[in-house]
């Protein structure tokens, strides 16, 4: 497909993440390399909420209100004159994974979860909140230079009480979301470029695929043809799972069942993030990283309104 006609709302981000369209007609995100929480308003202005330090990654609204977003811990970085910035692995100065509550008005930080059943969170990357008010979020893992740690999908809490494990060992888990009706987990691993899904028998609780499932998650679809690899997502509202594809810059939509597969380009390979707002949810927003771009153009149809969206 031709790349769309889109519009930059503002630029000079330290690698944005996170979007959420707020009713206002603002983008609040995540700067990954500038730790901290942004609102972007629809002029292009830019306004700090918080600074959190190590790495603000995927971030929603929660049912109180307030932003909750999953920390990585923090990267290192790189700087290439053709594509700006990239990640390159765990920070030296990594300060381990965790989940964070933002109180908008104030910024205020609450850390809520730093480990589950007594095993530290490694890259906590993304997270969607389910209508019962908890969250199932991934972790990614961390790389370095001759190793790395394999992550999970989690579900947990918004009071901070109680945190599971609902498929793991994964291989660099990263976007999530839920199908419009509520019933279906589905998460993306970055390098293999594959989409899972998990039916959802109760809050917090999923049907796990025996082998060879390498976690419990049956394959929707993996993308092949050129070097690609999946970031995070948004699901509209038919059902399509909407993944910001990295190298092969722009939006994968894959049809619930992983049979109609199509790619829309954007003019960035870090491609991380698409979001839907606006008053029809026809406005998709998405996170150009290795320029530092925030940018909208119009989608096809409705996405899906997130729980607790304003």
């Amino acid at each position: 497909m031709s790349t769309p006609d889109i519009k930059v709302i503002t630029t000079g981000l330290a690698f944005p993440e996170g979007p959420i369209a707020m009713a206002d007609g603002s983008v609040i995100l995540v700067e990954i390399r500038g730790q901290r929480l942004t609102r972007v308003t629809p002029d292009g202005a830019k306004t700090v909420i918080a600074h959190m330090g190590g790495g603000p990654n995927g971030a929603a609204l929660g049912p109180d209100g307030h932003v909750y977003l999953c920390n990585n811990g923090g990267f290192n970085w790189a700087d290439d004159a053709t594509h700006g910035t990239r990640p390159t692995g765990q920070a030296d100065d990594y300060s381990g994974g965790r989940i964070e509550r933002v109180t908008i008005a104030t910024g205020e930080i609450e850390t809520l979860y730093t480990a589950c059943d007594g095993v530290g969170l490694r890259g906590p990357n993304d997270l969607v909140f389910d209508a019962h008010g908890g969250f199932y979020f991934t972790d990614l893992g961390k790389t370095r230079a001759r190793e790395i740690d394999r992550g999970g999908v989690y579900y947990a809490k918004a009071d901070g009480s109680a945190i599971r494990q609902v498929a793991g060992p994964t291989l660099t888990a990263n976007g999530c979301g839920l199908s419009p009706d509520g019933r279906t987990l589905y998460f993306v691993e970055t390098e293999s470029a594959r989409l899972w899904a998990m039916d959802i028998l109760a809050p917090g609780e999923v049907r796990r695929e025996a082998w060879p499932s390498p976690h419990g998650g049956r394959l929707v679809a993996q993308v092949g043809g050129t070097f690609q690899r999946f970031d995070s997502m948004a699901v509209d509202a038919a059902g399509n799972i909407c993944v910001a594809t990295l190298m092969n810059g722009g939006i994968t939509v894959i049809s619930p069942d992983g049979r109609d597969i199509r790619h829309i380009p954007l003019p960035d390979v870090y491609t991380t993030n698409i979001c839907f707002g606006g008053p029809d949810m026809c406005t998709a927003f998405a996170t150009l990283s290795g320029p530092g771009h925030l940018v909208s153009f119009p989608w096809e149809r409705p996405g899906l309104r997130l729980n607790y969206q304003q």
